[in-house]
């Protein structure tokens, strides 16, 4: 991805903003707003309140790891299937219709990855030049057309096996098992949060 917009690169530098924050910002005399125990404006901090941060903004600082976190991963996940020669996106079509009891129309795959149905048909032009996927007329209904894997394919999901296998030890390395436990436990919760989380 291209774009000179660093929050949206995954590969640009972290950012390090908050360094002014942490020194303190000035008012207009040059002193330190807030150095004193004053709010800046010659009033008193509340009791209590000094080096609490508030809800909002440990729930932004919790964001900002959680997106660090998934550049993270998208730069490992690349790096380990760089070697298999498909594509992050490529390798998840290609999971997905191995999935499937039968081979899948489409419409079926553009439903179960939720995306439109013409990014299906691009990932689909690139696998089967590749070899992985053909397109097969449906024998019931010849207008139809569903996507079968190839041999080749069903070779690349083995390969893509041990590619996330060692993508997910990678980024995993520094937790331990009763860590990686817990963590599996609050992801769950995150991922599939249920009727009355996911409103």
């Amino acid at each position: 991805m291209s774009t000179t917009d660093r929050t949206s690169d995954p590969d640009a530098p972290e950012r390090t903003d908050g360094a002014e924050d942490a020194a303190g910002s000035t008012d207009g005399a040059g002193s330190p707003s807030g150095a004193d125990g004053t709010n800046g404006t010659g009033g008193a901090c509340a009791p209590g309140r000094v080096g609490r941060p508030r809800a909002s903004d440990a729930d932004g600082l919790l964001a900002e790891q959680l997106l660090r976190l998934t550049r993270r991963l998208h730069r490992i996940q690349k790096r380990h299937l760089e070697p298999v020669g498909i594509t992050p996106a490529q390798s998840r079509l290609l999971r997905t219709v191995a999935a499937f009891g039968e081979p899948p129309r489409m419409a079926d795959l553009a439903a179960r990855l939720e995306v439109v149905p013409r990014a299906v048909t691009s990932l689909v032009d690139g696998l089967e030049a590749a070899g992985r996927v053909r397109r097969a007329p449906d024998p019931d209904n010849r207008r139809v057309i569903r996507i079968e894997l190839t041999d080749a394919g069903r070779a690349t999901l083995r390969e893509l096996r041990s590619a996330r296998r060692a993508a997910a030890e990678d980024i995993l390395a520094p937790l331990t098992a009763e860590q990686r436990e817990v963590l599996g436990g609050l992801l769950t919760a995150l991922v599939d949060p249920g009727p009355e989380g996911g409103r």
